[in-house]
């Protein structure tokens, strides 16, 4: 039997960044570009990719700390802060928005999730402060990434198509991952990929993985053993885990696949661990003491929160009294290290939002 972390590996690898971006330019070449960015937790991979298609054009690449593993020898590589900005992002998005400026007639610009973290240019009157004190508020607020997402465009001078509004070539290909609900091109990045209105370039935009991508590819893992595939991973996690349990509990034996990006509302100073392991940790609760039932919960891009894990596999025993104060506090990381449930893949080379697999035997 096919394991649930090894059922996951197969749906990330079905959308990592350097095999979707080389599907895209085969099935629908472009012509050569005058410069390549490459902005998010996936940039390296997608730039890779890139990078081997049209090996002698300069290259941008802005990812997250520790995410520069595998960059193409020539590429210039900014590494910065997520989910909170820091001054690196800062540099990062002056680097980019000088490279769309002095760009040729071709920019190929390769977006994915975290990008709205990693690059930026405040407007004026604004500074890093602010933005990593109302990134920081959002974020323990328990807003959906919308909403986070609402409050960078306002606050940038390359989010949500201001980017592009300073290329002066005749030709824009964005080829993005899509870690948000709707694949929208204007919400991944806060939409530092998206064209601004009435552009005076042309614009190819094409969505290139997603999180149906990665759940579709682990379905058809699953085979006959498969009972659902859905993407409706969008809540509170203290709301979505007795409603996910209570419909495991009753399920048919066999496989479901759940996507999205459940949010979590933090306490004043949380602990160490992200969405994914307090989701997990609170369902480990809901399942407490069953034999039929395992579930891993985790972040397609390798991390979850501030941490080196994606999330946690977890099952009827995992539980225990003491996990009731890794609630209370957020804290559930030690937690379920202790108990050698933390899933650990290392940065993935994507990001399609979170992954929740079950199976009922």
């Amino acid at each position: 039997m096919t394991s649930l972390a090894d059922l996951w590996h197969i749906g990330v690898d079905a959308v990592g960044g350097d095999a979707s971006v080389r599907r895209a330019l085969d099935a629908q070449p472009i012509p050569k570009p005058d410069r390549i960015i490459a902005v998010g937790k996936a940039a390296t991979a997608m730039a890779s990719a890139a990078a081997s298609v049209f090996p002698d054009v300069p290259v941008l690449i802005v990812t997250k700390d520790g995410h520069a593993s595998g960059a193409p020898p020539h590429g210039q590589v900014i590494e910065a802060a997520h989910p909170v900005p820091n001054t690196a992002s800062l540099r990062a998005g002056a680097a980019i928005l000088d490279a769309v400026q002095t760009c040729g007639p071709h920019l190929l610009m390769l977006v994915s999730g975290g990008a709205s973290s990693l690059a930026e240019v405040l407007e004026d009157g604004l500074t890093l402060e602010d933005l990593a004190r109302r990134t920081q508020e959002k974020l323990a607020s328990g807003a959906d990434i919308h909403a986070i997402n609402q409050m960078r465009r306002g606050l940038s001078r390359i989010k949500g198509g201001k980017l592009l509004g300073a290329f002066g070539g005749a030709r824009v290909t964005t080829l993005a991952i899509s870690d948000v609900e709707g694949d929208s091109l204007g919400v991944i990045g806060s939409g530092i990929g998206d064209a601004p209105e009435n552009a005076a370039f042309a614009h190819d935009a094409r969505i290139v993985a997603s999180n149906a991508i990665a759940r579709d590819a682990v379905a058809q893992a699953a085979g006959d053993d498969l009972r659902g595939n859905s993407e409706t991973l969008y809540d509170d996690v203290t709301a979505l885990a007795p409603r996910i349990a209570a419909a495991l509990k009753t399920a048919e034996p066999g496989l479901h696949v759940i996507g999205g990006e459940p949010t979590v509302i933090l306490p004043e100073n949380p602990g160490l661990g992200g969405r994914n392991m307090m989701l997990a940790l609170l369902l480990a609760r809901e399942i407490a003491g069953r034999d039929d039932l395992e579930i891993l919960v985790a972040g397609t891009d390798g991390s979850d929160g501030p941490t080196d894990a994606a999330g946690a596999v977890v099952d009827g025993q995992t539980w225990a009294p003491s996990g009731q104060k890794a609630i209370e506090t957020a804290a559930p990381y030690d937690w379920l290290e202790a108990r050698g449930a933390l899933l650990k893949p290392g940065p993935t080379g994507t990001n399609v939002m979170d992954l929740l697999i079950a199976r009922k035997t």
